[in-house]
């Protein structure tokens, strides 16, 4: 049974300090600590430990390198939560746009659209939640507007209040016969509808994890991107292998790859480069960056 008591901020320091963490300054980390929490932090020093039962870090680990790579992680997850929102945008909009051309403006309501309709009706649940809490003017006005119209907002009302892993989900459902949703995947560089579901599912789950201000440096990610044998467009030379798209490289590259068609010209490799410059202690391989990345044709 779980029997520990809470450790105030100056038994955390000395709990640190007994365990081989160098801190010079600790009214600094004391200041650390009383803004970001031991156990968050955790996930950041667990690598420097050489005795993971034990809690006993290696020679020369430092307080200071803990909190440089937390920096890093919060710069890089704001960075990758900017690229995912134009990479959303530029998805929904073209989900709206041709499915409500192709069928009609309710098409998400019209279960014949969908492969299995039991994951159908559920994303229906989670769209009628996500309207009732809406309050987003354009959705308050159609409603006031349009009262005995029992069908819900048209796709684009209705999908523009909606999350990401619900317009995902709704895309990757779709029933394969539909034109839109080869036409959507071709417009983004992924050929057909083989490739895309498993790389909004990826960018969906790590989106999630930035909107938590959960770590991505070091991360088990649970996604893995089905990837094209040739893309048709600039891609990588050196990919990972399958054993390392847990690692966050690999769907680095994915948002890059539709990022370039959504904004082409857009900075994020030079961005990505000048983030890593900026922390020299930041091991890339925790990234499973490949070396010279930069170099890729993707990353040019």
């Amino acid at each position: 049974m779980y029997n520990k008591s809470p450790l105030t901020i100056q038994q955390q320091i000395a709990q640190l300090k007994s365990r081989g963490l160098r801190i010079e300054d600790e009214d600094k980390a004391e200041h650390v600590l009383q803004s970001i929490s031991y156990y968050r932090l955790a996930g950041y020093w667990w690598p420097m430990q050489a005795d993971k039962a034990l809690h006993t870090f290696k020679s020369g680990s430092t307080f200071e390198d803990v909190i440089a790579i937390y920096n890093f992680d919060r710069e890089l997850r704001l960075m990758v939560f900017g690229v995912i929102e134009r990479i959303e945008i530029g998805f929904r909009t073209k989900l709206i746009y041709y499915l409500s051309h192709e069928k009609s403006p309710w098409w998400f309501e019209d279960s014949t659209n969908f492969k299995d309709q039991l994951q159908h009706g559920k994303v229906v649940q989670t769209i009628d939640r996500e309207l009732s809490q809406s309050k987003d003017i354009f959705i308050i006005e159609h409603y006031k507007n349009y009262i005995l119209d029992t069908r819900r907002p048209p796709a684009w009302k209705t999908l523009e209040i909606t999350s990401l892993g619900t317009i995902s989900k709704l895309y990757g459902n779709l029933l394969p016969g539909i034109k839109a949703k080869n036409t959507i995947a071709a417009e983004l560089g992924t050929v057909n509808h083989t490739y895309l579901p498993s790389w909004l599912l990826s960018i969906t789950q790590i989106r999630n994890l930035c909107a938590h201000h959960s770590r991505l440096w070091n991360r088990n990610l649970p996604g893995r991107p089905k990837l094209m044998p040739s893309p048709p467009n600039k891609w990588i030379n050196q990919v990972p292998p399958v054993s390392e798209y847990h690692m966050l490289y690999v769907h680095l590259c994915c948002m890059k790859y539709l990022l370039n068609i959504v904004q082409p010209g857009n900075q994020f490799g030079q961005r990505l480069k000048n983030l890593l410059d900026k922390y020299p202690t930041i091991d890339p391989n925790a990234l499973g960056m490949t070396p010279h990345w930069e170099s890729e044709p993707l990353w040019e």
